[in-house]
Formats: C-alpha cells, sequence, structure tokens
C-alpha cells in the first residue's frame, strides 16, 4: 500500500486526473522517487464529508503521512525528499527560485483583456531570463539532472503552453529555443506523461478565470 494522495478531479470527468499544478508536482515527485501511491480523485466544487473532516481547509493536493494528512505543495515535497533521498531532487538553493514569476504573469496575461497593458511583454522577460539561465547552465535548471525546481516548472509551463495555445492562439517564441527544448523534454518524461492532466480539462479548468 503505497501513500495516500488526495487530488482534484477533472471538471465534468470525476475519474479522470485534473487541472491542478500543484498536484502534478507532487505525482511528479512520487514518480521520479518511484514511491507507490493511491490517488483520491476529489470533487473539488462538492468536496466530500470524509474529505473535510481530515482536511478542513479542503485545499488538494494532500497526502497521507503516518496518519497525518498534510497540504500545500512545497511541504510535501519536502517530506518526500526526507523520507525518499533517492534519487536525490533538492535544488541547490543558487537555483531554487529560477522562473518562479513565470506562473504569476502567465496568469495576469491569460486574464488580461487590454493587449496593450505590458502583460504579455511581463511574461516574455521571465521566459527570457529562463532561456539565458538554461543556455548558461542546462539542459534542466541546475544542470544534466532533472531537480525539485523543475517538477515544479514543468506543469506550470505545460498549463501556459495549453491555456495560452487555446484562449489566446499564443506560443512561446522560436527564439527562445531554450525554454522550448526544456519543454519539450520535461513533457517527454515516463513521470510526466503519467501525471499529466488532458489538454481539454487544463482548458476547461481555466475558462472560468479567463471569462471572469
Amino acid at each position: 500500500m503505497g501513500l495516500e494522495v488526495c487530488v482534484k478531479a477533472a471538471v465534468g470527468a470525476l475519474d479522470a486526473l485534473g487541472d491542478c499544478p500543484f498536484t502534478q508536482r507532487v505525482l511528479l515527485t512520487l514518480e521520479e522517487k518511484k514511491v507507490p501511491y493511491k490517488l483520491h480523485l476529489i470533487d473539488v466544487s462538492n468536496k466530500p464529508k470524509w474529505f473535510l473532516e481530515v482536511n478542513p481547509e479542503g485545499k488538494v493536493p494532500v497526502v497521507k503521512f503516518d496518519d497525518k494528512w498534510v497540504a500545500d505543495s512545497d511541504v510535501i515535497v519536502g517530506i518526500l525528499e526526507e523520507k525518499y533521498p533517492n534519487p536525490p531532487l533538492s535544488t541547490p538553493a543558487e537555483f531554487a527560485s529560477v522562473g518562479s514569476k513565470i506562473f504569476s504573469t502567465f496568469v495576469t496575461f491569460l486574464k488580461s483583456k487590454d493587449p496593450s497593458d505590458g502583460s504579455e511583454q511581463a511574461l516574455l522577460a521571465e521566459l527570457k531570463a529562463l532561456d539565458e539561465h538554461l543556455k548558461a547552465h542546462g539542459p534542466y535548471v541546475s544542470g544534466e539532472n532533472v531537480t525539485a525546481v523543475d517538477l515544479s516548472l514543468a506543469p506550470k509551463l505545460y498549463h501556459l503552453e495549453v491555456a495560452l495555445g487555446h484562449f489566446k492562439g499564443w506560443t512561446v517564441p522560436e527564439s527562445l529555443s531554450h525554454v522550448l527544448n526544456y519543454m519539450k523534454s520535461l513533457f517527454s518524461r515516463e513521470s510526466f506523461e503519467k501525471t499529466k492532466a488532458a489538454k481539454e480539462y487544463v482548458i476547461a479548468g481555466w475558462k472560468p478565470k479567463v471569462n471572469a
């Protein structure tokens, strides 16, 4: 029996994995460390009673460690690193915040209704900084091996690609070749294939926020 993990079920398909990038980050870590786990798909718009009893805040993902449910992907990933040190995935401190603003700038641009508000430029600046970092240190953020920072960025870059492609017809510019290669290499990992939400569920998840 592996670890129990509660995750968001897909919008409109409660038997499928939902579109939460923080959940995918936790699942990627479990897959890369080859830790067995059992998924509980939670309908976040109608949370089951047992789930709210063990996790009153109702947040996903939560993982059960030694009879205690733990929320927050940062905390969960830290515990996994401690309990299952091999393969080591911790990122050297100086690289831990690489790409950390990409997700928030992507969301701002995705929701933006005004093409001249600078939100696209802000996202491009973050992606360009990542491209320059990968050019100097790549292929991954801290060199040859995947670490925690890559597993955090991969789902966010996937959401960026799917959502901006669908809602804005926008793609990462060809000039950012290191970012494009990085995305390709992360998305083709077996762990990623196994844990990603289908594109239509990513789109369904963002739709209400885009139309807000």
